[in-house]
């Protein structure tokens, strides 16, 4: 401890405080022994990563075999409680450490608003430079909702208490009796969270999906993003000057999947996609309306003491129509009080706003409730009165305030919230229009057609007023349900307003005209179209590219797609942006992770030099999930990394599973995720207002072969070696999985194909992470690496610079690193238990275990490290903290996993599933990202 820094002391302080209150916890409401059960199987597995014993390591798991079902349920339970205690203590001291900074007047840490403005000044950016940088910016976060959270919403509740208690007995002055009670409430936290069950009883419908969705934004999110604008305001004013002028925009956007994605999810339909448009409508004009009332209590100017502006004070002369109108009478209170009486309206418009959407949501009929502000431009406009007249009379502090944070968040969220994204696999569209088309007298047989001649009839469909005649009942329950898709869309957009929704994603996109589909099926609902004034079209398409191959033609595509005359006009008439999704999942699965990152970044440098030959604008959006196999890492990094001059101010990117909890659960993280990723954005985005230097050559080159051997490595174990996915399936608990209470959607496309083309991206990559084998995010970099390198010091010596040089190729090997320090092949070994075939399980592990040595090594030599993650040591402290529970709880895992498959008696079967389910929570919550 001596020599550590004071923030890690204090975290391991913290650290020691959680493990000592839960051992109480323990020992007064546990079942008998626990705490001594828990404590040896610690106590022995560390010994065992300190030092192989054949006779320790049988004695160990003698004692795991002989516990009953419920006794090992609460083990697991006492090791999951753990890692929650460690992710507050762990969170908590790095928000700590990260005021400390602040308070101190120095230098903030690289992805500051702090550092990054300082670097942007020094490099001799103008006021005006930076102001236009700015005013080009789009952070987009998209939350979706996938297998992979396993903490419920109540037990965030009690976390965020903690969070709270904690960070008070740090930063307020407390006499021994205070530090006593605030000791005694943590304790109290502490045994609630013992007493809750982690483990959902039923498994999640997509409406409690969207609740917990919404919880982000009411807990945290409301509070992080104008704190983030008046963060970032501050570093301009300290590096440029109080009078520099330059304005910072709200460039913050959120979109959402929630109740809008029906790819492989049965259970989303389109009256699905009405509540949780409704429903995000409803806490977005709550929260107005909370802010407003508080607003009302706070501006109690007095008009016989100041002047209100012009312009205010007519707005006031118009609300008297509103009050004699809508109801009946006219404004008597507040008479001398301009801006209450101002909010008293307001308030009273958001209150019929509120009243009809609840109406709504109930079922009910609106006929006769007052219309309230008719759009959320509507309500900016009388804060942004309030706010200028504010000005106006010398009280531009009181403007700069909650009305200030009101203005941001009316700025970011509108009266929708967030933008839901619609997204459905391009065969449900074809398998629509074709049945449209046969419908149809006369019609041409669609199926029939070759591409070209599909292009051609759909255009003609597009541009035809009245393209089919359409008889629901006649269509299959399929076909209807998809028309009804849009015809929602095109309902909500008139109810709420035109932002309600984002893109159209079309996964597995394959050619262009699965996008002009797509486009005929929005057409029939009046979304798009030809009309007097000309074309129209209020629907935006976002084709996703998922799988090597699709990323390998992506240029293909999209140029079929803008030389089509009708999909050119429809672009230009939404705006002329075209938005492009890539899928990170997939592609890693298909072809591993060095065909998939490599693929992906050459389909953004395809993808951006065609738009640009077309005069077309373009944002990436990256379907990234937690882990690196799916595109994970830190985001700050990951934005650094991406091709040079393809992010052009706009980033788009989803946010996945566990990551919504450690992001954003918390408003000070969600302050820094938030900042962290703003930043990186605006350094990548520089290239919008000054030239570039391109990759190196070479670079591109060597990473052509390495991703050529990366995949051919890949493919030879996962397509070519027999017996491989039975292995995945037998070694992995991925059948355990699937019965988690953790997700809406089903882990297969289809239930009864156990192939690797059924199988979701999400549980594949979870299933190798529970056996801590995390192979996806590694397997295949060791091999490229040794193949490009052979015995050639100069090949070696241009890996190191690459590593050195670009931020892509280092994010990539310091993510791999991660992967591989979470990876345990000792741990892993155990379960080839489960094998049916041991024999042949052994042989197929021995060739990963390999792969996993020589990536290792490859890995340290290229980037000069004596050991994974030397350049990351506070993380990988914080990993290797978590091995203390995580190794017994693995192999308490393949214990349970033996029990449960072998068992006969249904009942029996029943008794060990549930320590099942309670060790892959307790497994993903010590690992962290694990989907």
């Amino acid at each position: 401890m001596k020599n550590e820094s004071p923030p890690a002391a204090a975290l391991e302080r913290d650290i020691q405080l959680f493990t000592a209150l839960l051992s109480e916890v323990l020992r007064a409401h546990g079942r008998k022994r626990l705490l001594v059960i828990v404590e040896r199987l610690r106590d022995g597995f560390m010994q065992l990563r300190n030092n192989e014993n054949p006779q320790l390591r049988a004695r160990l798991m003698q004692r795991i075999e002989t516990l009953d079902p419920q006794t090992l349920a609460e083990v697991i339970r006492a090791f999951s409680l753990y890692f929650g205690l460690i992710n507050v203590a762990e969170e908590l001291n790095a928000h700590l450490a990260r005021m400390e900074l602040i308070a101190a007047g120095e230098r903030l840490w690289i992805g500051s608003f702090d550092d990054t403005v300082r670097r942007l000044k020094e490099d001799g950016l103008t006021p005006q430079q930076l102001q236009n940088l700015l005013d080009r910016l789009r952070y987009l976060p998209v939350f979706t909702a996938h297998p992979t959270e396993a903490r419920r919403q109540v037990l965030s509740e009690s976390f965020r208490r903690l969070f709270l208690a904690s960070q008070d007995l740090h930063r307020l002055r407390l006499n021994d009796e205070e530090r006593e009670d605030k000791l005694q409430e943590i304790l109290t936290q502490i045994q609630i969270l013992w007493k809750t069950d982690e483990v959902r009883i039923h498994k999640p419908q997509v409406s409690d999906e969207i609740r917990r969705g919404l919880y982000f934004f009411r807990e945290s999110l409301f509070d992080a993003v104008p704190r983030v604008y008046r963060f970032l305001e501050k570093a301009i004013r300290r590096a440029y000057g109080i009078d520099c002028g330059v304005q910072v925009p709200s460039f913050i956007r959120f979109g959402s999947w929630i109740g809008g994605d029906r790819d492989g999810n049965p259970f989303v339909k389109p009256e699905t996609t009405e509540l949780a448009v409704r429903m995000h409508a409803e806490l977005i004009i709550e929260t107005y309306l909370d802010r407003v009332q508080r607003l009302n209590r706070l501006l109690s100017h007095s008009s016989t003491l100041c002047t209100p502006s012009p312009a205010f004070l007519d707005s006031l002369d118009a609300d008297e129509e509103y009050w004699q109108e809508v109801m009946g009478q006219r404004p008597r209170r507040f008479l001398h009080e301009p801006y209450r009486r101002k909010l008293a309206l307001m308030a009273h418009r958001l209150e019929a706003n509120l009243a009809r959407i609840r109406r709504r949501l109930a079922g009910g009929e609106i006929n006769g409730l007052p219309l309230g502000y008719a759009s959320d431009a509507a309500f900016l406009h009388d804060l942004y009165l309030i706010r200028d007249s504010l000005i106006h009379h010398g009280d531009a502090n009181a403007a700069a305030g909650p009305l200030q944070d009101l203005i941001r968040l009316a700025e970011t969220f509108g009266f929708h919230l967030v933008h839901l994204d619609i997204r459905q696999e391009a065969s449900r569209h074809t398998q629509a229009v074709s049945e449209l088309f046969t419908r149809q007298p006369g019609a041409p047989y669609y199926q029939a057609f070759n591409e070209e001649q599909r292009l051609m009839a759909l255009s003609e469909a597009i541009a035809h007023p009245h393209p089919f005649i359409i008889d629901k009942s006649t269509l299959t329950p399929e076909t209807r349900e998809t028309l009804e898709t849009f015809e929602v869309i095109a309902r909500m957009r008139a109810e709420i307003g035109a932002p309600v929704f984002g893109q159209y994603v079309i996964s597995m996109t394959h050619t262009a005209r699965q996008v002009l589909e797509v486009m005929l099926l929005a057409r029939l609902a009046g979304l798009l179209g030809l009309d007097n004034q000309g074309w129209f079209c209020t629907l935006q398409v976002s084709p996703l590219f998922e799988t090597i191959q699709d990323l390998e033609r992506i240029d293909q595509v999209m140029g079929t797609l803008f030389q089509d005359p009708t999909y050119r006009a429809l672009l230009r008439a939404s705006g002329n942006q075209q938005e492009v999704m890539l899928g990170y999942s997939d592609s890693c699965k298909d072809g591993g992770i060095l065909a998939s990152s490599w693929r992906l970044f050459e389909a953004q440098k395809k993808i951006m030099a065609l738009t640009e030959e077309h005069g077309i604008n373009c944002r990436i959006f990256h379907g990234r999930g937690g882990t690196v196999g799916r595109g994970g890492g830190p985001t700050h990094e990951a934005i650094l990394s991406q091709p040079v001059d393809t992010v052009h101010g706009q980033i788009k990117f989803t946010e996945q599973g566990e990551v919504l909890s450690y992001r954003y659960a918390n408003p000070e993280t969600a302050r820094y995720e938030l900042t962290m990723g703003i930043s990186g954005l605006t350094k990548v985005s520089r290239c919008l207002i000054e030239p570039v230097r391109p990759e190196h050559p070479d670079y591109l080159a060597i990473m052509d072969e390495l991703a050529r051997l990366g995949e051919t490595a890949y493919r030879t174990l996962i397509y070519e070696t027999p017996g491989f996915l039975d292995f995945f399936y037998e070694c992995t608990p991925v059948d355990g999985i699937a019965l988690l209470n953790i997700g809406s959607r089903p882990a297969h496309r289809q239930r009864a194909d156990r192939s690797l083309t059924s199988i979701r991206a999400i549980p594949w990559v979870f299933g190798w992470g529970q056996a801590r084998i995390t192979l996806p995010a590694w397997y295949g970099i060791g091999s490229a690496l040794e193949g490009y390198r052979s015995d050639d010091p100069e090949r070696l010596a241009k890996l190191q610079a690459m590593y050195r040089d670009w931020p892509y190729f280092r994010a990539l090997l310091s993510n791999t690193q991660m992967s591989l320090f979470k990876a345990e092949m000792g741990i892993s070994r155990q379960y080839l238990k489960l094998a049916e075939e041991e024999g042949r399980a052994a042989e197929i592990f021995a060739r990963i275990e390999a792969e996993y040595r020589r990536t290792v090594k490859q890995v340290l030599e290229v980037t000069g490290l004596e050991s994974l993650m030397d350049e990351t040591p506070d993380l990988r402290h914080s990993l290797a903290r978590r091995n203390l529970y995580l190794d017994p709880l693995n192999h308490i895992q393949v214990t349970v996993l033996q029990r449960y498959r072998s068992e006969q008696d249904k009942t029996w079967q029943e008794a060990w599933l549930d320590p099942l389910l309670r060790s892959i929570n307790a497994i993903a919550a010590g690992l962290r990202n694990t989907g």
